[in-house]
């Protein structure tokens, strides 16, 4: 499962970087790629900081 959205999770960043650093270049669907990641981004996070305190935690 977390290879399946570490995929994409690796092609929004890779477009991110790249409107980033040729923005003359970028799509016009460049915001909302970039929204999109980070939104994405954040719920994976959050999920995997929760799933490691559920490991974690001391019986």
């Amino acid at each position: 499962m977390k290879r399946f959205l570490l995929y994409p999770l690796i092609l929004l960043n890779a477009l991110v970087l790249l409107g980033q650093l040729w923005p003359s270049g970028a799509p016009p669907f460049a915001y909302n790629v970039t929204v999109l990641f980070l939104i994405a981004s954040l719920l994976y996070f959050t999920v995997e900081l929760v799933s490691m305190r559920k490991n974690n935690k001391p019986e």
